[in-house]
This record gives structure tokens, C-alpha cells and sequence, in this order.
């Protein structure tokens, strides 16, 4: 509303102006044409009431003192010229000889004798100043020529720009007082179309899937705006039965998320479990002297798993955390040298840059990290299937962080699948969920440590786990 009244200003100013100029261009041309037939009346006057002969020789002794009167009279300069264009009298008095009237150009004398009514005006300008000047035949009673007759005439705008100026003052006065109104009305037609949209947007905004929603009661709105409500509350039952069966799918996913990690986790152990009797089955000896160590060594491990499995059963009995925590400070080499005594791969190998490198960590959640990794990287190897398989687990400490690498040539990660590796259920294996990573890294980020990889495909991956000695 205000933009079209400000347009509206600017095109009626313009066109305003634009009138004033084609009306100041009609008043100077009539006002010169009846200037010059005013003029023409006395000089034909004068002609008729002469003792002269009417010849062109005597119009200066004719209009000696005439021309004066007729200029006062008319308030406009007279030039008389000869037939051939010379200058015969002029009403303007001056002390030096005008050079510049002596003689009619030859443009103008063509046209004046081209035309029809023998009559021309030329329009020109100077310094800014526009001019009219008129040429016609001066003749006797029986229309034979005598003299031509020249007008110059000033274009005198002032009072016709004055009452421009005055006439836009007058518009722009009208228009601002028009705008004021338009602003006014424009602000309280906006509060009273808005009242109801601000009420559907505060309920939009406040609108949630965790919480039941409030419908919109409005009254005295216009028609849309009840569309628009009747809408919002047929959409706000909708989205209260859908948040009613999201939740249900929820649950179910939950179950079923639940089960899936429960049964990771007890194949977890049972892996080591079964690792660990097929071992003692291949090396039981009971001629060596050290079978009872080795006896008690296999069944610690045994016993660590099935520990491990019980502690599983009880926290998803309790619907707690798999596996509860137990924090206690221990040697990360020696628990790293335990976790892979259960792999019978020839082509891992451990290094430490300590003996001894103590830290605060679940023991069973630290086996489980470890396990986790080597046994990606087995299962890696045997895809690629390499000539010299390796497998390398290093444990290092800088600042006071621990840091375990587990390296392997085997297959490597895709490119594609880089930024997908540690996601739940993700897995390239044709078998397995593909919690493994994922727990892990659940696992590490609980003791404030990060787990990050490189990998080039077909050649090797480096898997990184780095945590503080002291939570």
C-alpha cells in the first residue's frame, strides 16, 4: 500500500511536469502569434495613414517614430527588411551599429518563401535562454509585398516554473499526508490480518513430538486463517497417533537393538572360550613339567570369560549398561599379552615400548577392545589373502595417554565406507551384525579416550586407540 502511493507520487509528479511543459510551449507559441497580428494591425494602420508612397524604400521614413510607439505598445523588438533580406528599420536603440540584424539568413528566406501562408518561426536557444522568431510579409491594401516583418520573441518561463513549484509543493504536501495515513492504516490492518497468524505461529513453534500438543481456538478470523487452524489441529491428531506408534517401533527397535548387543557380547567370550580349549587340547602334555601353570593359566582364562558372561546376564537382567564397569588400575601390556594368548595366528606380534604401563581401565572391557580389533584385522588378512600376513599390536604412552596400534595388511577400507565404520550394524563380512567397532568405540569414548583409523585399500589399517592413564 505505502510502495504503490510513493509510485503514485513520482508518476503524477512526472506527468505533472511533463503538462507544464507542453502548456508553456502552447502559451509562448499563441502568445506570439497574437503579439504579431496585434503588431500587424498598427503597422497596416500606420501603412494606410502615411502621406509616404507605399513602397519598400519608404518603410523607414514611414515607422521613424512609429516603431517606437508600436514597441512600447507591444513591449517587443521590430526589425524591417527589404524584400531581399537587408535591413531596413529596427526599434532597438543602441550607440553601436547591430551587425547581427543586417541581413535575414538565406535559410530562413527559403523557408519563408516555401511556405504556404508566407509566414515562418525559427526556435532557437542561447546561453540557456529559448527564442522565438517570427518572419511574415508586410503588404499594402492590395496585398503586394512592402517589407518583411521579423519579431523576436523571449520564452519566459519564470512564472510558468513558479507556478510548477507551487503546484508540486502542493502535491508532494497532499501525498505526504496521504503516506502518514497509509502508514497508520497499514500498521493496524497488519495487527488485525496478524492477530490469528501469530497465534498459528507461536502453536507451530511450540509444536513437539515428546509432548502432547495444544489445538488452536480462534475466533472472528477472517476465512483463510480458519482453513489454516482446522488444518494444524486435524494435523496435531495425526501427529499425536504417529508419536504414539513411533514410540511403539521404538520400543520394538530398542528389543530388538538389545538383543542383538546381547548376543554379541556372549559370542564375545564364547570366541576366546572355545580358542582357549582347542589350544589346551593341541598342547596338553602331561609329561611337561610346567602343566600345572599352563592348567592354571588356560582355566584363569576360562574363568575370565565366563566372568565376563555373567557380568553380561547381569546387566540385561538390571537394564543397565553391557558391560557394568569395573575401573581398577592395571598393566595394559600384560592385559594386552592375555587378550592376544587366545589367537593361535603365528603372524601376530606384540610390542611395547615399556615393560610396564599402568592405567586406570575395566580389565574385561580392555580385553574386548583389543580382541575386537585383532580379530577384524584376521578376518581382513584372510580376504586379502597376502603373502607374508602380519599383524602388529603396539602399546606406547606419550603425555601421559596410552596408546594401542593394531596394524595388518590385510584388505583394507574402501574409500566409501571410511565415514561408516564404526556405525552400528554396519559390516562388509558376509557374516556377523557389525557391533564390534561400534562397542569399541562406545568403550573407549567412556574413558575419555578416541579411536581413529588409517587405511589403504589392499595394502594395510591402522587401527589407533589412545585414553588417559588416570580418568
Amino acid at each position: 500500500m505505502i510502495l504503490l502511493i510513493l509510485l503514485a507520487s513520482i508518476l503524477i509528479a512526472i506527468v505533472t511536469i511533463f503538462q507544464y511543459r507542453e502548456e508553456a510551449e502552447d502559451y509562448h507559441r499563441d502568445r506570439l502569434q497574437r503579439k504579431e497580428a496585434n503588431i500587424r494591425e498598427n503597422i497596416n494602420f500606420v501603412i494606410e495613414e502615411n502621406s509616404f508612397a507605399k513602397e519598400t524604400k519608404n518603410i523607414p521614413y514611414i515607422f521613424k517614430e512609429k516603431i517606437y510607439e508600436i514597441k512600447a505598445i507591444h513591449n517587443l523588438e521590430l526589425y524591417f527588411y527589404d524584400l531581399e533580406g537587408n535591413l531596413l528599420k529596427s526599434s532597438k536603440a543602441s550607440f553601436i551599429k547591430d551587425t547581427t540584424k543586417q541581413k535575414i539568413p538565406a535559410y530562413v528566406m527559403e523557408a519563408l518563401e516555401s511556405s504556404a501562408d508566407k509566414h515562418y518561426v525559427e526556435e532557437f536557444e542561447e546561453d540557456g535562454q529559448k527564442y522565438q522568431s517570427s518572419y511574415s510579409y508586410i503588404t499594402d491594401s492590395y496585398f503586394k509585398p512592402l517589407a518583411i516583418l521579423n519579431l523576436p520573441y523571449i520564452e519566459d518561463d519564470d512564472f510558468i516554473n513558479k507556478e510548477l513549484k507551487e503546484s508540486l509543493t502542493r502535491l508532494g504536501i497532499a501525498y505526504i499526508f496521504m503516506l502518514f495515513i497509509a502508514v497508520a492504516l497499514a500498521y493496524f490492518l497488519s495487527k488485525y490480518i496478524t492477530k490469528s497468524l501469530n497465534t498459528v505461529s507461536e502453536k507451530i513453534t511450540e509444536t513437539r513430538l515428546d509432548k502432547r500438543n495444544k489445538k488452536i481456538n480462534v475466533s472472528n478470523a477472517p476465512e483463510e486463517i480458519i482453513t489454516l487452524v482446522t488444518a494444524y489441529n486435524g494435523m496435531i491428531d495425526e501427529l499425536e497417533n504417529s508419536a504414539a506408534q513411533l514410540a511403539a517401533s521404538e520400543r520394538e527397535a530398542a528389543w530388538r537393538e538389545m538383543a542383538k548387543q546381547v548376543a554379541h557380547e556372549i559370542k564375545n567370550p564364547l570366541t576366546p572360550m572355545r580358542l582357549t580349549i582347542q589350544s589346551f587340547q593341541r598342547k596338553f602334555d602331561p609329561q611337561d613339567p610346567d602343566i600345572e601353570s599352563k592348567l592354571t593359566e588356560y582355566s584363569n582364562t576360562l574363568i575370565q570369560q565366563i566372568d565376563t558372561m555373567s557380568s553380561i546376564a547381569s546387566a540385561f537382567s538390571n537394564y543397565a549398561k553391557m558391560p557394568a564397569q569395573q575401573d581398577e588400575m592395571l598393566d595394559v601390556v600384560s592385559i594386552t599379552k592375555l587378550a592376544l594368548d587366545i589367537f593361535n595366528e603365528g603372524y601376530i606380534y606384540f610390542f611395547s615400548e615399556k615393560e610396564e604401563v599402568i592405567a586406570k581401565f575395566d580389565r574385561t572391557q580392555l580385553i574386548r577392545v583389543i580382541t575386537n580389533l585383532v580379530k577384524n584385522s584376521i578376518q581382513a588378512i584372510e580376504q586379502n589373502e597376502p603373502e607374508n600376513p602380519r599383524i602388529e599390536v603396539r602399546v606406547t604412552t606419550q603425555n601421559k595417554r596410552v596408546q594401542i596400534t593394531v596394524m595388518d595388511n590385510g584388505i583394507g577400507v574402501a574409500s566409501t565406507n571410511m565415514d561408516k565404520i564404526f556405525e552400528p550394524k554396519f559390516t562388509t563380512k558376509n557374516s556377523g551384525m557389525g557391533l564390534g567397532l561400534a562397542m569399541v568405540k562406545n568403550i573407549v569414548e567412556t574413558y575419555n579416550g578416541t579411536i581413529s583409523f588409517t587405511s589403504e585399500e589392499g595394502v594395510q589399517t591402522i587401527f589407533t586407540v589412545e585414553f588417559p592413564q588416570q580418568l
